[in-house]
């Protein structure tokens, strides 16, 4: 199996004692909706300790959420620039949340391993059509549901298994260190199918994939992003938790923040979930 770990960052180390810190966030680099100096701002303001920006990374078509390669130099200098300017107050970071695709481009691709980030998140937003065409499943369940009769025949379980087996190949190929919102699919394939997440094969699905993970030593994130939104949901499901935090898996909580208000939303239910 190929190394998941892409730094040396042990992030339980890193924060220490602290519960002020946040590993995921999105900006103008992709589908935030403020700049990265709102975001330092706010978390300076905060008491923050530790503060990681991870735009969507580039990807080899177009898409609107993610951040082109012709801005990623620009990206590393705004936070270089931050980093100088309130450093003294919380650290920031690098970071990138990076689109797994396919075999050829991933994490593990060679262009991204090559760029000076601090760490990286892995993450599936897009899985294959059964025609070949690459198709974003994440965000709004309106928009989800308008995929699956126009892009998927309503073929859910052909998506949920495409998710999965997409993260399992991700895990192989390994150059991350934080698996993002895990079981993501889970939330729009409840609202279009209530009740999926209880069916046996569907935990099976989970459940195999929890498995590589644990042994891949990669860091789980608790994602906050949808807690208040969406009927208390959070990345892993809550059942899923306590597996990991007792096989000994780093977890941590981040906030997946689009919007400067919202860095530290929502956190304190994941960090009770820890204890």
């Amino acid at each position: 199996m190929a190394s998941t770990r892409t730094t040396d960052m042990d992030f339980l180390a890193t924060i220490g004692n602290s519960t002020l810190y946040t590993f995921h966030s999105h900006t103008e680099f992709c589908d935030g909706r403020a700049q990265m100096e709102a975001f330092a701002r706010e978390a300076v303001k905060q008491g923050f300790t530790h503060y990681g920006f991870t735009p969507h990374s580039p990807v080899p078509f177009h898409s609107p959420c993610n951040m082109s390669a012709d801005n990623v130099e620009r990206y590393l200098a705004e936070v270089a620039r931050i980093q100088r300017e309130y450093g003294d107050r919380c650290r920031f970071y690098a970071g990138m949340e990076i689109d797994y695709i396919d075999e050829n481009w991933g994490p593990a691709n060679s262009y991204f391993k090559w760029l000076p980030l601090d760490y990286s998140i892995g993450s599936v937003h897009f899985i294959h059509s059964q025609e070949g065409e690459l198709v974003d499943i994440d965000g709004h369940y309106d928009s989800f549901r308008r995929k699956m009769e126009t892009k998927f025949h309503n073929d859910l379980r052909y998506v949920v298994e495409t998710f999965y087996r997409q993260s399992h190949n991700m895990l192989s190929e390994g150059g991350f260190d934080i698996i993002g919102h895990l079981d993501k699919i889970g939330h729009n394939a409840s609202h279009h199918h209530p009740g999926i997440e209880d069916e046996a094969w569907y935990q099976a699905l989970v459940n195999d994939l929890i498995d590589h993970v644990i042994e891949s030593g990669v860091t789980v994130e608790i994602n906050t992003k949808a807690y208040a939104d969406h009927q208390g949901r959070l990345f892993p499901a809550r059942r899923h938790i306590p597996r990991l935090l007792a096989a000994g898996v780093p977890v941590i909580v981040n906030s997946d923040a689009h919007v400067p208000a919202l860095i530290n939303a929502s956190r304190n239910i994941g960090l009770d979930l820890l204890h």
